[in-house]
């Protein structure tokens, strides 16, 4: 089996959506020798910055030496970044080979696995293989319920930023979220939090304390940000000094806040991890469709923020990235998502919107989008087609202005791949 047949069956076979429940997956794991059981783990859960957080936290540990794993997802250019290690997605050649030995085992269970934990499974061998010594595994949407919650006890349960997404499945308040989402934590392990909603610090509080489990809270007080600009920032974090971070925004300061902390636990867990190790980590971090700059002449920005909370952030980095520039905004939004917030926050600071459909079955039409938008009393040009989009944005644009495109994670592989030929 190639990588592009693996990925056609894995997408194709008919693997149902978001089923709740671990019982699927601990049996497929089990029909092919339980590779959960072979590395050791940093579960991070949340609402917004777990990838950014992830990637962080891979990077430093791969520059202290360990063979690091990392499990992401939506993917934004290719499939295979979903699954790394130490930086290298996994190749067309292994995905294809371990997708062939998974598949007869998942073929053979009773009750068909989902797609996700299809996939959950296929990292967890990939990794058992290339002997990681550690993998920083993202959750999906979920926490007690997802298909990363698998694993024995982490070295560390992270918690970002949590928030309101996903109602439907974890509970309609971010205390309700919270409780979910503190479904990760076992016995034997330390967690990390986000500093947040004090109501979620609460649940979170409750949760390690009937387990046991210290809580160690990222100190948003120590950061001091020293300076910002398109190619990166720096600041101190309590008695580090000159940290650079090439992600942009202040709530990147933040979720480095939350990995700082995470790896100070680390070594009291006896992780040998340096000053040195830190610094070249943060200084070499990726994460693509975050705020990322990917063209200059127009400047041309996407984000990948999907939320009220993500818009938040946004509205912050274009007061302090993009003041007084005149912004065309490139946008599609997914049908579920709270998009009347969501564009409440941004709005004022657009000169006009071209509104494109995401290419994903829960897509609000760009049609439909355009609608939405004229609340804000903005000129409006709709062009279904992502790829179209990113070209009249441009031409909108001129030399001089700024394109800025976001609304959801499943357009950002188009828009960088169409933004820079």
């Amino acid at each position: 089996m190639t990588g592009f047949d693996a990925i056609n069956y894995i997408h194709s076979y008919g693997w149902r959506g978001s089923i709740p429940g671990l019982s699927r997956t601990f049996e497929l794991l089990h029909r092919i020798g339980d590779p959960q059981k072979k590395t050791k783990f940093i579960h991070i859960v949340g609402t917004n910055g777990k990838g950014s957080t992830a990637a962080m936290l891979a990077s430093v540990l791969q520059k202290a030496g360990y063979v690091t794993g990392l499990y992401t997802s939506p993917y934004i250019l290719t499939f295979h970044e979903r699954m790394q290690v130490n930086g290298e997605m996994i190749s067309d050649d292994e995905l294809g080979q371990i997708t062939e030995f998974v598949m007869p085992h998942a073929e053979a269970m009773e009750d068909h696995a989902t797609e996700f934990e299809l996939v959950t499974t296929i990292a967890l061998e990939y990794f058992a293989r290339h002997h990681c010594d550690i993998v920083v595994l993202e959750a999906g949407m979920g926490g007690e319920m997802d298909s990363t919650n698998v694993i024995d006890s982490p070295e560390i349960a992270v918690f970002t930023n949590i928030g309101l997404d996903h109602t439907e499945y974890l509970g309609d308040t971010m205390e309700k979220i919270a409780k979910t989402k503190a479904g990760i934590l076992k016995q034997g392990s330390d967690a990390v939090c986000y500093r947040g909603t004090p109501s979620v610090e609460t649940v979170l509080e409750a949760a390690c304390a009937e387990k046991n489990i210290p809580l160690h809270k990222a100190d948003f007080d120590s950061i001091v940000s020293k300076t910002h600009g398109l190619e990166g920032q720096t600041f101190d974090f309590g008695r580090r000094k000159n940290l650079f971070l090439p992600l942009l925004g202040d709530h990147q300061l933040y979720n480095a806040a939350v990995v700082l902390t995470t790896l100070d636990v680390l070594k009291t867990r006896g992780w040998r991890i340096t000053e040195e190790n830190i610094h070249e980590g943060l200084r070499k971090v990726r994460w693509p469709g975050r705020f990322e700059v990917i063209r200059r002449e127009p400047l041309f920005i996407v984000d990948g923020g999907h939320n009220p909370q993500c818009m938040e952030a946004l509205a912050q980095n274009i007061r302090q990235y993009l003041n007084g520039r005149d912004l065309t905004v490139l946008t599609g939004v997914l049908r579920d998502k709270d998009y009347t917030d969501m564009y409440r926050l941004v709005a004022p600071f657009a000169a006009r919107f071209v509104t494109v459909t995401p290419p994903n079955p829960r897509a609000l039409t760009a049609e439909e989008l355009a609608e939405e938008l004229k609340l804000f009393a903005k000129p409006i040009e709709t062009v279904g087609d992502v790829r179209q989009g990113v070209r009249r944005a441009i031409s909108l644009a001129g030399k001089d202005g700024v394109v800025l495109a976001f609304g959801s994670l499943y357009m950002v592989g188009d828009i960088r791949d169409e933004a820079v030929k």
